[in-house]
């Protein structure tokens, strides 16, 4: 298939009937675009199974940046779905040997390193504890997330202690105390959701 059908394709088995498929073959912002509704319909589906093959059509985008930052939109739009830690481990190894066809390697090492971040969270949530050591290996973005979204004192102690930015320690610290003082029975806030604790990605749900 030529590159102008297999991103008709694509559109077509999304739904997107409004992009102009030669705009976007020509744009690479009206095709960036139209991957992020793509995979937003795509991690918004019951079953994984055809993951696979959008990401190696995406990939065969000229534009490296603009294939990156679809994938990792995907990753986010799945991680923030998956059940927990086993399945998202689970639909990441049959992912990264696609990426890996990545020819710039920042890119690859951002795919993996985000989907490090998110098997980290998912195992927080999952009831996991952490060890500094373990804190240390995840992004700062991550880190941020978890001190604005925990509601474990031990998790928000560890950030408090061991988190790499002092503004995330002090989130840490501030929720932690928070958490100590607040009425028996009162709500906490609602989490930021997976746009708004943006600053190299996204997330959300609190544990």
């Amino acid at each position: 298939m030529t590159w102008r059908a297999d991103l008709a394709e694509l559109l077509a088995e999304a739904g997107i009937l409004d992009v102009d498929v030669d705009d976007a073959v020509t744009d690479e912002h009206v095709r960036s675009s139209a991957y992020q509704r793509v995979v937003s319909v795509a991690a918004s589906a019951r079953s994984r199974d055809r993951d696979p093959a959008l990401v190696a059509t995406i990939l065969r985008d000229p534009h490296e940046m603009t294939t990156k930052t679809a994938v990792v939109a995907l990753v986010d739009g799945v991680a923030v779905r998956a059940t927990g830690p086993a399945e998202f481990r689970r639909w990441a190894a049959g992912l990264l040997p696609e990426v890996d066809r990545l020819t710039t390697e920042a890119y690859r090492v951002f795919i993996r390193r985000r989907v490090h971040d998110w098997l980290f969270r998912l195992s927080v949530q999952d009831g996991h504890m952490p060890t500094p050591a373990e804190l240390a290996r995840v992004t700062d973005w991550m880190q941020r997330l978890i001190a604005e979204e925990s509601t474990s004192p031990a998790v928000l102690a560890l950030l408090a202690a061991s988190g790499n930015r002092r503004k995330t320690r002090n989130v840490a610290k501030n929720r932690a105390g928070f958490l100590t003082i607040r009425p028996p029975g009162a709500q906490v806030a609602d989490p930021p959701s997976v746009s708004s604790a943006r600053s190299d990605g996204e997330p959300g749900s609190a544990w």
